[in-house]
């Protein structure tokens, strides 16, 4: 089954040899059962990202590198990747890997007939978290129970990239907020449209090398801006969106880290 891995770039020059590394184990992972077409996105980089990008993964056949004129952030960027590629099963991965894309090989079985998106979460009781700065886990860990409040699914986490999605149910989808802001509103969006979300308990780990991009005072006033457009949209506009899901299960499920125990459901 033809599965593409999107993956944003921005100035991670620094990142890019080890990402190369993991993903040859990403490729053994999940083949033969899928075939993995890996997208590169570089998303306006200043730095060597560019360069890199072709001499480690411009001759390889199963890889395709995209350049943004302009950084457009991570959201945005890993749209354009989503609507680059035919497979109808698309992933979304950091490049410096933070969380473990072999774990792909998990995550893709879980997108059932009727499931929209699976999205990995740390927050989980049986995910975690290493080494991560007080900050980031303070300012994720309340935007997710913001997001919580405002929506129907009660996910431990709403800010991971580390997702699957089924591409119809993405492609088209409208966001507002093209950043870090914009990953917690491409979910925020799907569940107020009805999509069928899985959550994947797994491990959030401090980057290894380069820089994290975010900012700390934007990001704060972007998820709060995203936050009152989502209720905007939940109570005072509901088909403010055009798209439409089909085959839509308003069920949230929480799958166990456990492949053997059984799956939770709550009905809303």
């Amino acid at each position: 089954m033809p599965v593409a891995v999107v993956i944003p770039c921005y100035n991670e020059e620094d990142a890019l040899p080890h990402l190369a590394a993991t993903l040859k184990a990403v490729r053994t992972s999940l083949q033969p059962r899928y075939a993995p077409t890996f997208i590169f996105v570089n998303d306006g980089s200043t730095d060597n990202t560019a360069i890199l990008l072709q001499e480690l993964f411009g001759p390889c056949p199963d890889c395709e590198v995209t350049h943004l004129p302009q950084n457009i952030g991570i959201a945005g960027a890993i749209l354009a990747g989503i609507r680059q590629t035919k497979a109808e099963v698309v992933c979304s991965i950091d490049s410096d890997c933070s969380y473990d894309p072999r774990e792909l090989a998990s995550m893709i079985p879980l997108l059932h007939e009727n499931v929209h998106v699976v999205t990995a979460s740390p927050y989980h009781p049986n995910g975690g978290v290493l080494d991560v700065s007080s900050w980031r886990l303070w300012l994720s860990r309340t935007a997710s129970a913001m997001y919580r409040r405002v929506l129907h699914h009660k996910l431990a986490t709403y800010t991971s990239c580390f997702r699957v999605y089924r591409r119809c149910a993405v492609a088209d989808l409208p966001i507002t907020d093209s950043r870090f802001a914009g990953v917690a509103e491409i979910l925020g969006r799907l569940d107020l449209l009805g999509a069928h979300i899985v959550e994947y308990p797994t491990t959030l780990r401090a980057r290894t090398s380069g820089q994290s991009k975010m900012k700390l005072c934007r990001t704060v006033f972007a998820q709060l801006a995203v936050l009152v457009r989502l209720i905007c949209i939940r109570w005072f506009h509901p088909s403010v969106s055009s798209l439409r899901i089909t085959s839509v299960t308003s069920v949230a499920t929480v799958i166990e880290a456990n492949p053997h125990q059984k799956h939770q459901e709550q009905t809303f």
